[in-house]
Parts: C-alpha cells; sequence; structure tokens
C-alpha cells in the first residue's frame, strides 16, 4: 500500500475514532439517605503535580512479586517506553478500578505488553508484601491473556523511602487515612520514555485505547512507529484541559492539501511520461512514406 492510500486510510480512520472523558474522583460519605460528596481536609492535598521530562530515580530499590531485589533502572532499558501504574495491592477501591481499566485499554491496543511495551505496577504502600504481589500480578495476567505480558508486567513492593523518590519525581501526592486504614490518591497513569522520563499522564478511571496507544507512541519517541502511527500522530495533539488526545483541524487541513498536491503531481508525472514515451515510439519509426510511382 503507498503512503498516499496509508495516509488517507488514517485520516478516516482517525475522524472515526471516538474518544472517552475520563470521570474525576471524588471522596463520598454515606449518610441513611443518601451520599453526601466531600472531601476531609487532611486530603486536600491529594493530587498530581505534573513533572513532564522529569526522569525518574532509576537507582530506587525494590522487590518483585518473586521477593527478588531490583531496581527501576531493570525496567528502563532503552528499549520500549513503560506505563507506570502507582497504587497499592490492598485498595478495596479505586486502586482496583484504576488497574481494570488500564487492563481494559491495553486488551483493545494492538501493542503487546513485553513486546512493545512495559507496565511497573509500583505499590505505594510499604507493608503491601511480595506474595500480595504476586497474586494480584497473576489476576491480571490472566485476564490480559497475552504470554508476552509475563516478562513485561511488573508488580513491584518496597520501603517508604523508595516509594517517596517516585511519588516526589512524577509529582504523585496521597494521605493515608489511619481511621479507614486506606490511601486516598490520584487515578492515574503515568506514560514514561524508554529512557525514564516521564511523557504523559492520563486521567481518570477509563482510559481510552486511543489515548493510550497516542501515549506509548509519544514515549516511544518515534521508535519503531510505522508510517500509519506517523500520520495519526501529526493529525492528533493531547488537550491538557481535557487529558486526552484530540483531532487537530488545522493539521488535518494540511494534511489534506499535502494528498492533494501529491495526487495533482502523480498525475502531471503519468501524464508527462505517458507523452514522452508517445514520442520517442514515433521518433524511432520514422514517418509514414506512402507508395511510389
Amino acid at each position: 500500500m503507498t503512503l498516499r492510500a496509508k495516509a488517507v486510510l488514517c485520516v478516516f480512520a482517525a475522524v472515526a475514532l471516538a474518544t472517552t472523558q475520563a470521570r474525576a474522583q471524588y471522596y463520598g460519605t454515606r449518610s441513611d439517605e443518601h451520599y453526601v460528596r466531600q472531601m476531609p481536609e487532611q486530603a486536600s492535598n491529594v493530587g498530581i503535580d505534573e513533572h513532564l521530562l522529569a526522569r525518574l530515580p532509576l537507582d530506587a530499590a525494590f522487590r518483585d512479586h518473586t521477593g527478588r531485589t531490583v531496581h527501576l533502572r531493570d525496567y528502563f532499558t532503552g528499549n520500549r517506553p513503560v506505563i507506570l501504574n502507582l497504587a497499592y495491592h490492598s485498595c478495596p477501591q479505586l486502586c482496583s478500578m484504576v488497574l481494570n481499566a488500564t487492563l481494559r485499554s491495553l486488551k483493545e491496543v494492538a501493542w503487546t505488553v513485553g513486546d512493545e511495551f512495559e507496565v511497573v505496577t509500583l505499590s505505594i504502600d510499604p507493608t503491601d508484601t511480595p506474595a500480595i504481589a504476586a497474586t494480584k500480578r497473576t489476576d491480571v495476567l490472566q485476564r490480559y491473556g497475552r504470554a508476552p505480558a509475563a516478562r513485561g508486567w511488573h508488580f513491584l513492593v518496597g520501603e517508604q523511602s523508595q516509594i517517596d523518590l517516585v511519588t516526589r519525581a512524577v509529582g504523585f501526592r496521597s494521605w493515608y487515612d489511619p481511621a479507614q486504614r486506606q490511601y486516598s490518591h490520584p487515578a492515574a497513569i503515568i506514560l514514561v520514555t524508554r529512557d525514564g522520563r516521564v511523557a504523559r499522564y492520563l486521567y481518570g478511571i477509563e482510559y481510552a485505547p486511543q489515548d493510550v496507544r497516542f501515549g506509548l507512541l509519544e514515549a516511544s519517541e518515534g521508535r519503531s512507529i510505522s508510517t500509519v502511527d506517523r500520520v495519526l500522530m501529526f493529525c492528533y495533539h493531547f488537550d491538557p484541559s481535557d487529558s486526552k488526545y484530540v483531532l487537530m483541524a488545522s493539521r488535518i487541513m494540511t494534511l489534506g492539501g499535502a494528498l492533494t498536491l501529491l495526487a495533482v503531481s502523480s498525475m502531471l508525472f503519468f501524464y508527462f511520461r505517458r507523452e514522452r514515451g508517445r514520442k520517442g515510439i514515433h521518433q524511432v519509426n520514422g514517418p509514414t512514406l506512402g507508395p511510389t510511382g
């Protein structure tokens, strides 16, 4: 398929893709008659300060699901981008919702965990153990259903000092409620480049597969991107106000103009080539002579 044909198909495909608005998290308490939305004063500091292009502390040490000591740099080898998911494995609600949303989205993305990118699910709870991480990992891998994920989806636990190194680097602010024995924390996934720099934040408890795909393409920094993906990335732009990728009308017009110019140039090229061929045949054969008397 020619570049022109791919570009045309990509534009139509891009227009047809729908994006999903991520829903914001809120804190609620139940009364006898209704839910009352309110945020505890102590939780007012919960949120994310975006640190785009910030480098992760790659020397931070953790334990994986087998209990083996690992470093964050083990997952940033310069080959693949990484999705960083900060949660805690005993979380009864929001963490499971974020992890489930990530899982649903990744199942609809053509790229596969372990082949084109990695996922690091890091617990923010220092009391989580490798055994708990192993149980969560087994469940997630079974539901994902792609064999390469066994080598590409990592569940880590660690000490508070090491966890703090990562959360500070990415601007992730949480709060532990001792009364509820739960963490209040933002709902988001973080896309990180191959060498460990923050590329993009996606918020909410739903992640449109399109946004995850574009975020991974952006984090991959052009490595192993097809022509189709390059055209799509040209047409889309990340809108910070909506935290999603949106079509850019000006870029669509630019692409349309380029395709039109390419089509006209191709027609002229084939026309002049055909005319030159006809003249060449006429010169070789020479003029046609009539019969002599």
